[in-house]
């Protein structure tokens, strides 16, 4: 038991030594509570000094209370072990990351999503499901291959709001995308709101690149910004949008002038393959350098060393209960 017990520690710790590694991150290994560790001066000393004496005692049959038997022969060794477990876990070991996760390569990346009623239409994928159905997945899958970036997500109908802010967790953003349906903003479609809540999201980036992806399948026809005028909020914001339409009743003139002057792409995907493919095409951006503030990242593992030390001092006890130490 002890020996799965402790294999599982040392596959946790691989793993946890694999992401650093493969996040860029440097580790150090040290102690939350340092100064406990002076315990082990005094506690070693009497160890080693502090010998336990039999004391004689007059008492008839003494042979029902004999001191002979079989002795344990690792039971001073069990001793310093579980002192010396008990110290390190109270000192509490950590892992630490002083380096900063988010100064690396990437760029900050938008994805307004057409919620509106429209997107409960069905025909983008061979599967019997709903358009925004299909976007869902397919924006799931573009996540998690952008590993370097942060992204946010904003759903728009007849007004438009962040659904999730600009971060680089992204596993909290696809989660949030699964929770997202038709119809949440309303059934209309405000294009240039969209645009306006995505620069929004985008308004704390550090990041020298900042991107808007969206994608609707409707002509603009709500909201309280015009398209153009949420562009021209983006060109002074250096913010480049990409356009995605799907459906048949778009306005391809439209979202194409978005693009362009934002200096993007439009394009057009008629199913579900077209839409991976022109995400695969977005997913090729070139990347620039996020940078943030100073991060400090902490990593306990006082737990694991105190669940060995109950283990190692209930097996203990166990054996002086049963006369075998």
């Amino acid at each position: 038991m002890s020996r799965v017990f402790i294999i599982n520690i040392k596959i946790y710790l691989i793993v946890s030594f694999s992401h650093m590694k493969l996040a860029n991150i440097s580790p150090m290994i040290t102690f939350e509570y340092s100064l406990v560790l002076l315990l082990l001066i005094p506690i070693l000393y009497c160890m080693y000094k502090c010998r336990e004496e039999i004391v004689k005692r007059v008492f008839v049959h003494l042979s029902l209370f004999s001191l002979k038997r079989p002795r344990f022969w690792m039971q001073d060794l069990f001793k310093v072990l579980i002192l010396l477990l008990l110290i390190f876990s109270l000192a509490s070991p950590i892992l630490i990351d002083k380096t900063n996760p988010l100064n690396r390569q990437g760029i900050d990346i938008v994805l307004a999503i057409d919620a509106s009623g429209s997107m409960r239409a069905s025909g983008l994928s061979e599967v019997r499901e709903t358009r925004f159905e299909t976007v869902q997945r397919v924006v799931k899958d573009f996540i998690a291959k952008r590993l370097n970036d942060n992204v946010g997500i904003v759903l728009f109908g007849d007004f438009a709001f962040i659904a999730s802010p600009v971060t680089y967790e992204k596993d909290i953003v696809s989660q949030m995308v699964s929770y997202l349906q038709t119809g949440m903003a309303g059934d209309n479609t405000a294009i240039g709101e969209g645009i306006e809540q995505s620069i929004r999201a985008l308004s704390f980036s550090k990041a020298s690149s900042k991107v808007v992806i969206l994608l609707s399948d409707g002509e603009h026809n709500s909201g309280r910004i015009s398209p153009s005028d949420a562009v021209k909020l983006a060109q002074e914001r250096d913010i480049k949008i990409y356009t995605i339409a799907i459906g048949t009743d778009f306005n391809p003139a439209l979202l194409e002038e978005i693009a362009s002057q934002t200096g993007g792409e439009s394009y057009l995907a008629v199913n579900e393959e077209e839409l991976k493919d022109v995400y695969s095409q977005i997913n090729k951006m070139e990347s620039s350098d996020i940078k943030s503030a100073q991060f400090l990242k902490k990593d306990f593992y006082y737990q694991y060393i105190l669940a060995l030390t109950f283990f190692l001092l209930s097996f203990y006890i166990l054996r002086r209960f049963r006369g075998l130490a």
